[in-house]
């Protein structure tokens, strides 16, 4: 055991040290049982005792949730995760990255901002490429924020149109054998897409500018021979794309548009005798002058934690499985940047 001291961290407004603290102060147990600390509230003083290591971490995670809270942001259980793990990679330096602008305000009147400095990271790589490449987990927020970027460019008219797209791969099912026509059919596999989409301008107004064409959510088979001018296209679900279609939708780019791709290389629904579109995109396209290639991992996770506790599992488990058989290939393990 270290050595054990107490320090003080000073809020200059009570309003932040209740948002710190949260609900019947949930934050502060998440800090102490993570650190291994005590943390005490006299008026606006925190006193954090315990190991001295320890009471450093959590002195520094408190401080960060204090410039967050002064800032106006929401103090919630994956903020105060996030900041932890920040502090103990030794970079909770840039926190002052999540108060950053707003990307854009949905229907109700909520701000979407980026959370976590990967997705600060890949806002600012949309906002300065023509085509930006985002790979990751489930729940870094990919589709959603690159949904956000597009109703933002459109409100402020960079652009005139925004065509969101899939391939409908069958993911155990098969289209033929559903109700309908084939947009009937193709819906399904589109509906996160709706959903983002009712969430930043509400279903009445969505249908309005889809009636006007202004607004376009259709399978990828449907881009096929078209150039898209002053657009913002987004490929979501892009793992699922072949060789061909990737290439076939990237030469769609047309002058004033924008494309984001998003995807997860963990899961690919093709047959195993078809390479992946977005990864050979990755291969092919790094080091290309105004394509970004962005890469969330599972600490920019923004879903439930038992999110990032599965990505984490999984990953593990892939690991051992490439330790057992070097020489065997595991489908869609992720490439890390180093």
């Amino acid at each position: 055991m270290g050595k054990q001291i107490e320090r003080i961290v000073n809020a200059e407004r009570v309003e932040d040290l209740i948002a710190v603290f949260g609900s019947f102060d949930e934050n502060i147990k998440r800090i102490e049982e993570a650190l291994d600390v005590h943390v005490v509230n006299r008026g606006t003083d925190l006193r954090i005792s315990g190991d001295e290591e320890m009471v450093d971490k959590a002195a520094r995670t408190l401080e960060g949730l204090l410039l967050l809270a002064s800032k106006g942001e929401q103090i919630d259980e994956q903020r105060v995760r996030y900041l932890i793990t920040l502090v103990n990679e030794g970079n909770d330096q840039q926190v002052t990255q999540m108060t950053k602008d707003v990307v854009c305000i949905t229907a109700k009147g909520k701000p979407i901002k980026a959370k976590t400095v990967g997705q600060q990271q890949y806002m600012r790589a949309i906002g300065k490429n023509t085509v930006t490449i985002g790979v990751g987990p489930a729940g870094t927020g990919k589709t959603y924020l690159a949904v956000a970027a597009a109703v933002a460019a459109f409100r402020e008219r960079t652009v005139n149109r925004i065509i969101l797209t899939r391939p409908a791969v069958e993911a155990g099912e098969r289209l033929g054998f559903l109700p309908g026509d084939l947009q009937n059919k193709v819906d399904p596999y589109l509906r996160p897409l709706y959903d983002a989409l009712y969430d930043m301008l509400g279903a009445e107004t969505f249908q309005k500018y889809q009636e006007r064409g202004s607004i376009e959510v259709a399978p990828l088979a449907y881009m096929r021979g078209r150039t898209l001018d002053d657009s913002f296209i987004i490929l979501d679900e892009a793992q699922n794309t072949t060789r061909e279609q990737m290439k076939m939708f990237l030469t769609r780019l047309g002058f004033g548009s924008k494309i984001v791709i998003t995807g997860d290389i963990t899961q690919i629904d093709l047959p195993d005798d078809k390479v992946s579109g977005l990864k050979d995109a990755i291969r092919v396209l790094d080091g290309v002058k105004d394509i970004a290639i962005c890469r969330l991992t599972a600490a920019d996770v923004v879903r439930h934690a038992l999110v990032q506790e599965i990505i984490n599992a999984y990953e593990k488990a892939n690991q051992k499985l490439q330790d057992k058989f070097p020489s065997r290939p595991i489908k869609g393990r992720y490439k890390r940047k180093t």
